[in-house]
């Protein structure tokens, strides 16, 4: 007998869009963007659909990808995730780089191999395995209004071409028909794409044909959307990929944004769930409009209880592992671990050079995302800086246009504490104050509308050292595709640093 358990949507909250989610036996993996962070394309486990655990990433080698002269939201975009055969497989796109390939693991928790690269197709690339052994790639082609999908067929092993791509699906007349995926139920292929942009008119269009090239028709209106629901609390929903249950109950993931005051989000594009209901007519539908998308959901399915259903929000890492939690991820370009985590047993090692984050390219950032509206995060140095410019700090970042640093530098001979705010790419300094204490314990406090930046010499009496709208940390004021990373930064403000910044632990406390 099934019973409706209740769970809390998204289920993968903060900066993780563009989901694609594969089962295989009673286990589901899921892999989601990572445009310019490193390592990249961060995979996940979970028994249920709801919990899900980072195992990994795909991308983890300099051997694999080159991201090192990209700018902010430019990288790795939309994977998808497929298993077949005892073989796992992500095809993705590398947009300023290599184009679209896939790699292959025996596990998704890797390692993975390097890229094959195939000949067609812009980005968003989607994998789909036949019965009768053929493989096809379905990708978005085109821009705009003329954005489009294409498919065809290819040699898993090589990556060639063994057919010329035929156009299947054009969309609704809306922009950027894009994020494709194929599938066989029921003996008629599904397609399924985003259309509208990555904004309020996000929607997810299927079609159904007979054969894996159609023709297809298309169904009447949207299987997802909530481009004509201004108020509700789940806004830009799209991007869906779908998955059979252990026990033949469908489900989307999918991407979607909880704004604030219905404006804007520090946390970006987050991973949802919710049951797919087929039509007596037989088409697949989740929400058109109709507002059955909600943040708590009741649904058929082996779940654990709503007052069980959120992991735990809170976290310490003590930097005492030889490896770094797959949290951390860094900017562009991968760090040496043993050097960071070996320099002094216990601490986080990092030696800036000459790049800050307001620059392009990879500045030294180590960070996590933010997963909640309201969050302290706590972190300690220690730091004597000796040549002028370094310095190294706690931060709060989106991109180069907008972040947020607090840390301790080098200027005219001595050391400051210093705070500043970038935002639409200006930097306003927020304080500058001379300090002779070479160890401080720093700390964000993100509330919904404002981040405060604070100190503490002691650990009991914190001082401000500023404030920011946390509307200078989405992508709503500052663009791009991603959403707020918390950690940590060191540089040598246009020369590569000397002296090293410790530092003793990072805390990360939900509220």
């Amino acid at each position: 007998m099934n019973t409706k358990r209740s769970y809390r949507n998204p289920v993968l909250p903060g900066f993780y869009p563009d989901p694609s989610v594969t089962r295989v036996g009673a286990d589901y993996y899921m892999a989601t963007s990572s445009f310019e962070y490193v390592p990249g394309l961060p995979v996940f486990h979970s028994k249920d659909l709801i919990h899900w655990q980072q195992i990994g990433h795909a991308l983890t080698r300099a051997s694999q990808i080159d991201l090192s002269g990209r700018r902010s939201s430019e990288g790795i975009y939309a994977p998808t995730l497929r298993h077949h055969e005892g073989v796992f497989y992500i095809i993705t796109t590398d947009v300023m780089g290599i184009g679209n390939f896939y790699m292959t693991a025996s596990h998704p928790a890797g390692p993975w191999g390097d890229p094959i690269r195939i000949p067609y197709g812009n980005i968003d690339p989607s994998l789909m395995f036949d019965d009768d052994g053929k493989v096809y790639v379905t990708a978005q082609m085109g821009a705009d209004k003329e954005s489009h999908i294409i498919q065809y067929e290819i040699d898993i092993k090589t990556g060639e071409a063994l057919s010329e791509p035929v156009v299947v699906a054009r969309g609704d007349g809306g922009v950027w028909t894009e994020g494709p995926h194929l599938y066989k139920i029921g003996g008629r292929y599904y397609l399924t794409c985003a259309c509208g942009g990555t904004g309020r008119d996000h929607r997810v269009l299927v079609y159904r044909g007979d054969t894996p090239y159609g023709p297809f028709e298309m169904m009447p209106h949207p299987m997802l959307t909530h481009n004509r629901l201004p108020d509700d609390p789940i806004q830009n929903v799209g991007h869906a990929d779908l998955v059979e249950d252990a026990e033949g109950r469908w489900w989307a993931m999918f991407l979607g944004v909880r704004p604030v005051d219905g404006q804007y989000s520090v946390l970006g594009r987050e991973t949802f769930l919710a049951p797919v209901r087929w039509t007596e007519e037989g088409w697949p539908v989740v929400d058109n409009n109709e507002g059955t998308l909600r943040l708590e959901m009741a649904a058929e399915g082996a779940f654990i209880p709503l007052e069980a259903s959120a992991s735990e929000p809170n976290w310490r890492d003590d930097f005492a592992e030889a490896r770094l939690d797959h949290r951390w991820t860094f900017l562009l370009s991968p760090q040496d671990e043993q050097a960071l985590l070996g320099a002094r047993p216990g601490y986080a090692a990092l030696q800036g050079n000459s790049l800050t984050l307001r620059d392009a390219g990879p500045a030294l950032f180590l960070g996590v995302r933010q997963q909640h509206r309201e969050v302290t995060v706590t972190t300690e140095l220690h730091f004597a800086p000796q040549n002028e410019g370094e310095e190294a700090g706690i931060a709060v970042r989106l991109n180069e246009r907008g972040h947020l640093t607090l840390g301790i530098r080098r200027k005219e001979g001595a050391s400051v504490l210093t705070a500043a705010m970038t935002d639409q790419g200006l930097t306003i300094v927020l304080a500058e104050e001379p300090i002779r204490a070479e160890r401080m314990l720093l700390r964000v406090a993100a509330k919904e509308r404002e981040y405060a930046l604070l100190y503490s010499l002691n650990g009991k009496t914190w001082h401000e050292a500023g404030f920011a709208p946390a509307r200078a940390l989405s992508p709503e004021e500052n663009g791009g595709f991603t959403g707020a990373l918390l950690g940590m930064y060191a540089t040598g403000n246009g020369r590569n640093s000397e002296t090293p910044a410790y530092f003793d632990y990072f805390s990360y406390q939900a509220e």
